[in-house]
């Protein structure tokens, strides 16, 4: 049976069984503070195990894209080297939410494995949780007896908490689990030794396919367990081992899922798959890496240097070390595979073939910008391995790890590997402490304490008012406090709400609560999963009063004006540069607005001047918003709604509309009533923020008439300053043609000075044991004039030994220059003599043992440069 039947039968499966098919959230998490990427398919759901949010389904079915490849769930080392384990992969499953509970999901389970896809009995296993004294939880007896019904008792292993209780986090719903495991050995191996002892042990074709997980507790901050007012069901199972299964292989990655990007490989490497272990290694971690790439890309996360992109630039780095090293691929590679994985995916995943040209590229500038320095940072790699063995260590310095990283673009993890390949450790403390120091890196954000959710009324779905009202009146549902690097601060959830929550590029709204006399500043909303979070700088003091909401109203029509802006200038954009325009990225602030869109070259000023023009047409016109609410998905797509890749979409949604030849896109944000509201549109930069990407920024509305208002100024100030000339531009041209020749005449000026200077030293030399000394303290226009005059003296004087002390406009600068016949019969050195001179300067420097310069910030020390000189010098007699 092929993947996509495989796949496509399990959703049909529990369809039959009335659940609802819900499409896969993005791979890239938004809303969720807790998690950078999607790595279990319950994520999407937490909110409705949690209860904050409510669906008119109890029971869901999915194929969900994951990526474990930091934090608790991290499989990146062992991609590759095994034959099971995967940075990105589906996960196959079903949910129940309050619904049925353990019978059915163990009942189905054994039926949609044995039955439908006719796995074989006598192969699978299954765990139950043996309990734990520690948390009071008992052995899972009720999930024993029902297996107990389909399958052989000896065929019932126990588990400990580690295999067997699942935790969504350090809080929040968990409960016991049971997995399926299948034991794929030959039968002669089975005989030798049974299955069960190998069930948990890492044996590559004894593996576990699904896990079944029973929700019945909430873990509270304390660490303690309370029963959840309903149970609920969280299963998953790994949709390429179930391939592996169905097929009949003895590895995930010789399922069709794989072979056709092993085969692109191994044609373009001129190698055949399984014929040795380090190639096969290194095709295995390209083909499984690739698809996280282009997935997390697709879903609208770029390859960075920090947080979720750094994830995404780390797994391809990875690849391409792997492709360089083994498979001899010195020029790009990976994106070569993009069409291949698109095509897989077509009718399943379309996100892939939708933005495949987008993602190749993306992934081919980045490949470019490693190789780059991978030749190099390998060499060194090798440097520290020689260093190390002469010394006899094993332990790659943590400053040296650092080195690696900042210079030559390697992950920590990468080096580690490579280490690893040469028998070396490293110091990986030493480099994180490395990291903290370099003042100019990006650091993770300090981990926030957060307490227990205090509940204050009745759980309910939140009601958010904001499209149509400033202000409502509200009830405190819950609240908790927080403590991060900023302080300490309170979150506040209400029944009803004006407050708009940050997500979809839309920063979140500021206002007041109002209520008991007593008023309380919210500095910021945010959503988390799909709740609406007001922090806030205090607690009321009574937390079940009733409260007016008020958000700050100018504020809000400011960040109106620049939201409905960008669905403007988004079609502005496509009509000027062509249909391959798609948004990747926004922010709507009260301040301006930033848009990121797919364009592979400059924006010309021409276009940019067309596009401002279109953008303005359109707010003169005063075309009235036409916002429809609750449409259904697939209407809303007829009606020809623009949709943006990585966005998770339910079954309805709001559909934002500027003139329906023009503007029809998917939006959850707020807007103007009528675009003559935006007043004047701006754009006041274009540029790239990466491959394939490039970023308009542009005011709206006041900031746009006081950016003008300011350019007006400054340009009447230039006019003043010219006398007011009748043509600008042809003034400025006479001036810069004016400054361009007296430029010239000045370089003549200092050329004959500084031919003066050089023969006044030439005619000071001193001859010290048949070295010529030039040891002078003089004054030179520049720091490039004091460099020429140093080679020329170098070129001029045989066996010349010259230190130049300068005056440069004020400042100290010092060159040493030395003939190369000296450096090798003397063994002097000027890199060595700039740092002890630099000193008198209060400075520092450094160079080639021939010539090298220094800089510092005492002019006074100038003479004593000279001095020390003298010095130096009465030892060559």
């Amino acid at each position: 049976m092929q993947s996509k039947e495989i796949r496509s039968k399990f959703i049909e499966f529990f369809e039959s069984r009335g659940h609802k098919y819900v499409p896969s959230a993005p791979m890239v998490l938004k809303n969720d503070p807790t998690l950078m990427f999607t790595n279990a398919g319950m994520n999407q759901f937490k909110d409705l195990f949690l209860g904050n949010k409510k669906e008119d389904y109890t029971r869901a079915v999915n194929s969900q894209k994951c990526l474990r490849v930091s934090g608790k769930h991290n499989d990146l080392e062992e991609v590759g080297i095994d034959t099971y384990h995967h940075t990105m992969f589906e996960m196959l499953g079903n949910w129940s939410f309050g619904d049925y509970f353990k019978q059915e999901a163990i009942g189905w389970s054994w039926e949609l494995l044995t039955e439908v896809f006719g796995l074989p009995k006598e192969r699978l296993y299954v765990t139950v949780f043996e309990g734990d004294k520690t948390d009071g939880v008992p052995f899972d007896k009720e999930a024993f007896d029902f297996w107990k019904s389909h399958i052989d008792e000896a065929r019932i292993l126990n588990g400990d908490k580690k295999d067997n209780f699942w935790e969504m986090g350090d809080t929040g719903p968990c409960g016991p689990c049971s997995e399926v495991h299948i034991d794929l050995r030959s039968d002669e191996e089975i005989a030798q030794k049974p299955g069960k002892d190998l069930v948990n042990m890492d044996h590559p074709q004894v593996v576990e396919i699904w896990n079944l997980v029973f929700i019945q507790f909430d873990r509270k901050a304390d660490g303690s367990l309370e029963n959840l007012p309903a149970k609920h069901i969280d299963t998953g199972m790994g949709f390429e081992r179930l391939c592996m299964a169905m097929q009949g292989k003895l590895s995930n990655y010789d399922t069709d899922v794989f072979t056709p990007l092993i085969e692109k490989i191994a044609k373009k490497a001129g190698v055949n798959y399984k014929d040795k272990e380090e190639t096969d290694i290194a095709i295995r971690v390209i083909v499984d890496h690739i698809r996280a790439i282009s997935f997390a890309i697709a879903d609208g996360q770029l390859p960075s240097n920090n947080k979720a992109g750094y994830v995404v630039r780390r797994i391809l780095r990875r690849a391409v070390r792997y492709g360089y090293t083994f498979l001899n691929f010195q020029e790009p590679f990976l994106y070569e595979l993009v069409d291949v994985l698109a095509d897989q995916y077509e009718g399943f995943f379309d996100e892939l073939s939708g933005q495949k040209d987008f993602i190749a590229k993306v992934v081919r500038e980045e490949e470019n910008s490693f190789l780059r320095t991978l030749e190099n940072g390998l060499k060194r790699l090798d440097q520290i391995e020689s260093k190390l063995t002469k010394e006899g260590k094993k332990e790659i310095e943590g400053k040296e790890v650092f080195e690696l990283y900042d210079t030559f673009g390697f992950p920590v993890d990468l080096t580690a590997l490579i280490a690893r390949e040469k028998g070396l450790a490293v110091d990986e403390a030493g480099f994180q402490s490395a990291m903290a120091e370099q003042k100019n890196r990006s650091k993770a954000d300090a981990a926030s304490e957060k307490g227990d959710w205090i509940q204050v009324g009745d759980d309910e779905q939140v009601e958010f008012v904001g499209y149509d009202a400033t202000e409502a009146q509200a009830e405190i549902i819950k609240y908790r406090e927080i403590k991060d690097k900023k302080g300490k601060v309170f979150q506040i959830v209400l029944n009803k709400t004006p407050f708009y929550g940050e997500s979809g590029g839309q920063i979140g709204d500021t206002g007041v609560l109002v209520g008991d006399g007593e008023t309380i500043n919210v500095l910021d909303t945010q959503k988390e999963n799909d709740l609406i979070v007001h922090f806030t700088n205090k607690l009321p003091s009574k937390p079940e009063a009733n409260f007016t909401a008020k958000i700050n109203a100018e504020r809000r029509a400011l960040i109106k004006n620049n939201h409905s802006s960008t669905h403007l200038l988004h079609s502005a954009l496509r009509e000027v540069l062509g249909d391959h325009v798609q948004q990747k990225g926004s922010l709507v602030s009260d301040q301006l607005l930033r848009f990121d869109f797919s364009h592979f070259q400059k924006v010309t000023d021409e276009e940019i001047e067309r596009i401002e023009q279109i953008v303005n047409e359109h707010v003169r016109q005063n075309i009235k918003l036409d916002e429809r609410r609750n449409v259904p998905i697939e209407d809303a797509k007829a009606l020809g709604a623009t949709a943006l890749f990585g966005e998770k979409y339910g079954e309805f949604v709001r559909v934002i509309t500027f003139d329906p030849k023009y503007s029809v896109e998917l939006c959850g944000g707020t807007h103007v009533n009528a675009t003559g509201d935006i007043g004047l549109f701006k754009i006041v930069s274009e540029g790239a923020v990466a491959a394939g990407v490039r970023r308009i920024e542009a005011y709206t509305g006041p900031g746009a008439f006081n950016y003008v208002q300011e350019q007006e100024k400054a340009l009447k100030s230039v006019k003043d300053l010219l006398k007011n000339p009748k043509d600008l531009s042809k003034a400025i041209e006479g001036l810069l043609e004016e400054q361009k020749k007296l430029s010239k005449e000045i370089e003549g000026l200092h050329a004959k000075q500084s031919g003066q200077v050089k023969t006044d030293l030439i005619a000071k030399a001193e001859d010290k044991a048949g070295i010529k000394v030039i040891a002078q303290q003089v004054t030179l226009p520049s720091a490039d004039a004091l460099k020429k005059l140093s080679f020329e003296l170098k070129n001029e004087v045989e066996n010349v030994f010259a230190v130049l002390a300068a005056d440069i406009a004020g400042k100290p600068q010092i060159a040493v220059v030395i003939d190369e016949a000296l450096v090798k019969d003397k063994g002097l050195n000027a890199g060595q003599i700039i740092r002890d001179l630099a000193k008198e300067i209060k400075g520092g420097g450094g160079g080639q043992p021939f010539f090298a310069t220094a800089g510092g910030k005492d002019l006074s020390g100038l003479p004593k440069v000279i001095e020390k000189t003298t010095e130096l010098v009465a030892t060559f007699e």
